[in-house]
């Protein structure tokens, strides 16, 4: 057995010069397996922890762990498992947050590892409850309205509930699929199949690339995006694999969107759950003021534990497509078909509650009796009725309902 015992005293020049420190150290060939501790003051600062193979990225956990274990045939939630490539690997320290006074940090590297790998909890199946898709809502030609989250974590990052327990989740919130969007790793993607089967809800994958500059979800089999390069570089490579790239909540603290990018997102999370906080807040609003013609919105919980307060589905997207596949559910987003409500933050979620759809040109609110439309320009319009159509000619741009506090209740 080889131990490897790294210290350093990290401070803010440290993280200005390299954001993402790399700390180098060998794997022999035939190693069965690795195994990283760090250790440092929690009270004092803030380091993410991820690791990058001889060959190639093997994961990450953010600020969420303090140890991970990769072995051949499994590995730590957000780790990649699989053979060990001899060679030089390195540990990858995410800088987020030192004190002026530095950090003590300590590594160590264990090879081969002598703790086990955490298996990842498996819910039993809940009685099915009412699905979005059930409500019927009037569709295009051969589709269906779908409804579901853009934004959800597991223990794959730092969410506290494994794979299987979202599905389940996404299950009592009513919905017909959720995008399971770990931060800077894809290794939740090979759990996504079975665990949706088992549920019976539809797992898309993603992820959500996560930097100091801001965050974007990374939807479909596109592979992993390296967090670290430009901005413009995620959305080439998305694109060219057919995925969608979607801003995350653009204006939320200190997580708001300061990338440069040549070209516009295909997507941004227009409703994201920190717009309950203020559910009369017009922020959200003046960013989407200046993005052009052709992002689609869509709306993500960003639902990582139950101690948040809400759960999936808060807000809901819904997405006109053929069936409830990953694929038909990422074109659908691509192609501009979604609505976002409400949902889950009204009693009997996505299956109750005002909806606000485009349908044959035509604006449809429903259950809405009671609300305002408003339109992109600030024209507003009383909705009369639990079924209303109103003319495509009426309003500009994204509009939305909301009640006589003005809190936002959809969009379309």
């Amino acid at each position: 057995m080889s131990t490897v015992e790294v210290r350093r005293r990290l401070g803010i020049d440290d993280q200005i010069a390299e954001r993402y420190l790399r700390v180098p150290f060998e794997v022999p060939a035939g190693a069965p397996s690795v195994e990283v501790l760090l250790g440092y003051d929690r009270t004092a600062g803030v380091l993410d922890l991820g690791c990058e193979g001889a060959s190639g990225w093997r994961g990450w956990s953010g600020g969420a762990r303090d140890r991970f274990v990769i072995t051949r045939d499994g590995a730590t939630p957000g780790y990649l498992p699989g053979e060990l490539e001899p060679g030089e690997w390195h540990v990858v320290l995410g800088l987020h947050q030192l004190p002026a006074e530095g950090l003590d940090v300590r590594l160590e590297i264990r090879t081969p590892a002598t703790g086990a790998v955490e298996p990842e909890v498996q819910a039993a199946p809940v009685p099915d409850v009412p699905r979005g898709s059930g409500r019927d809502l009037p569709a295009p030609p051969g589709m269906t309205w779908f409804a579901g989250d853009f934004h959800a974590h597991t223990v794959h990052s730092d969410g506290s509930e494994s794979v299987s327990e979202i599905a389940a989740r996404a299950v009592r919130s009513g919905l017909d699929f959720v995008a399971v969007t770990d931060h800077n790793t894809t290794s939740h993607h090979a759990h996504l199949p079975a665990a949706g089967a088992t549920h019976g809800v539809t797992l898309v994958p993603g992820q959500e690339v996560t930097t100091a500059w801001g965050h974007a979800n990374a939807f479909g089999d596109v592979g992993w995006v390296d967090f670290r390069r430009p901005a413009a570089t995620w959305l080439e490579q998305v694109d060219a694999r057919g995925g969608v790239l979607s801003i995350n909540h653009p204006v939320d603290a200190d997580c708001a969107w300061l990338h440069p990018v040549t070209a516009p997102p295909h997507a941004m999370e227009l409703w994201h759950a920190t717009w309950f906080r203020e559910p009369a807040s017009t922020f959200a609003w003046a960013y989407w003021r200046r993005m052009p013609p052709g992002v689609v919105p869509i709306g993500g919980s960003d639902f990582h534990d139950r101690g948040q307060g809400h759960t999936l589905g808060v807000p809901t997207t819904w997405v006109a497509a053929p069936d409830r596949s990953p694929e038909a559910i990422i074109d659908a987003v691509r192609s501009g078909r979604t609505a976002i409500s409400i949902g889950a933050a009204l009693p009997g979620g996505p299956v109750a509650g005002p909806v606000l759809l485009r349908h044959e040109d035509d604006l449809l609110a429903f259950d809405a009796d009671g609300a305002v439309l408003v339109d992109l320009d600030g024209r507003r319009r009383r909705v009369v009725g639990d079924r209303v159509r109103v003319p495509a000619s009426w309003g500009h741009g994204t509009v939305h309902l909301e009640d006589a506090g003005r809190r936002l209740l959809a969009l379309c």
